[in-house]
């Protein structure tokens, strides 16, 4: 039997490249795909040199299509053994792919989760302890809030049978019909990682006692992290609109991608305890009490989602962009423009996750409702990248 865990209760209410995407006024900024000025930003990361610095031009092949026909993929979990687990937002369920064959089977329907609008089953990440309690962990949308809870993962029972009952690990995140976050991911301390919306209410992003607008750190128990910046809290950074991805380096240095507004989507380094602007900027600020992004796009160009780390380049997905972004880095830099690929080959892209040695899996994602869904859609594709 799983014990339900104590969740904590909100109070009401990278030197790298700058993308653009989304939502969010204020501010200038540089042009589309441009980087960061230096020194601008408060408590900026140290400019540091990787051991080996990627090209400053990549490539990206299509190695094959793995599946096709799913219903608003959003999160990807890479098994250990082989297999990817892909969370749908609208249907709340999970399905396990088989990478090799493409074989769908259904793990079964997350019970309790409310989709409307950009919430509904979000992103998912396996337990640091997975080899031994086969535990999945989901953010999803509920009735009252966005959550995070774990579940046992059985695959000797029947298909659509395999998920246990939803244990409660943290809840109290603010939900909208739009904004709602939603990528968790274990980090290399083996802490869970959040990234939250502010549910279309501006305010809660620079409000530090809201679980809005925020990246979250927490133990696999849903307690604040040791370590964490403000004492007690499970906040790690604030200032966000809508943090959709999360991704480390070698070095373990935490990136982020955030939506904008109006003018500039954001690839971020992390620091703790950093203000990162919205809503009183967007994009770079020359206001140093804000941290600045790496890089920036307009929101036409990017609306990022997912991102991953391969080779010294974090790789991103964009939404409304409808292509896939490069940005090589040096140390927390980027060390060149952001290049991109796939210009609406596949339309709307959601997640990317690296895939060992120069693969990637992409995950498109032209049935959520924004997209032009084509036969095949929605689909995981393979892809070698330098």
């Amino acid at each position: 039997m799983i014990v339900q865990r104590r969740a904590w209760a909100a109070v009401p209410a990278v030197a790298v490249l700058l993308l653009t995407a989304g939502c969010s006024s204020g501010g200038g900024g540089s042009p589309a795909g441009s980087t960061a000025s230096k020194g601008t930003a408060s408590g900026a990361l140290p400019s540091e040199r990787a051991a080996e610095t990627p090209p400053a031009k990549g490539s990206v092949k299509v190695v094959r299509t793995v599946t096709e026909g799913l219903n608003s993929p959003w999160g990807l979990a890479p098994l250990p053994g082989g297999g990817l687990l892909v969370s749908s937002r609208d249907d709340a369920t999970i399905t396990r792919v088989d990478e090799k064959t493409g074989k769908k089977t259904d793990l079964g329907k997350v019970s309790g989760v409310d989709p409307a609008g950009e919430g509904g089953l979000l992103g998912i990440a396996l337990s640091p302890d997975y080899a031994s309690d086969h535990m999945i962990y989901a953010y999803f949308t509920s009735a009252s809030d966005n959550r995070i809870v774990r579940m046992l993962y059985d695959d000797h029972k029947p298909a659509g049978e395999q998920l246990g009952a939803p244990d409660t690990v943290f809840k109290g995140i603010p939900k909208g019909f739009i904004h709602n976050g939603g990528r968790i991911a274990f980090g290399p301390d083996n802490m869970l990682y959040a990234g939250t919306g502010e549910s279309g209410q501006k305010g809660l992003a620079q409000d530090r006692k809201s679980l809005g607008g925020k990246i979250l750190r927490m133990t696999p128990e849903g307690e604040p992290a040791p370590g964490n910046p403000f004492p007690g809290s499970p906040v790690y950074t604030y200032g966000h609109r809508n943090v959709q991805g999360l991704a480390w380096d070698d070095k373990q240095r935490l990136f982020a991608s955030e939506f904008g507004q109006d003018t500039w989507d954001e690839l971020n380094a992390i620091k703790p305890g950093d203000n990162y602007g919205w809503p009183n900027v967007e994009g770079k600020s020359s206001d140093t009490k804000y941290h600045n992004p790496i890089a920036q796009w307009h929101t036409d160009e990017a609306s990022p989602s997912g991102i991953a780390y391969v080779n010294g380049v974090i790789w991103m997905a964009g939404l409304r962009g409808q292509r896939l972004w490069r940005i090589p880095l040096k140390g927390t830099e980027a060390a060149a423009a952001p290049q991109s690929f796939l210009d609406g080959r596949y339309g709307r892209l959601r997640t990317v996750a690296a895939a060992g040695g120069d693969k990637l899996w992409l995950i498109t994602s032209n049935t959520d409702g924004r997209g032009s869904p084509k036969d095949g859609d929605d689909r995981i594709l393979e892809l070698e990248v330098k």
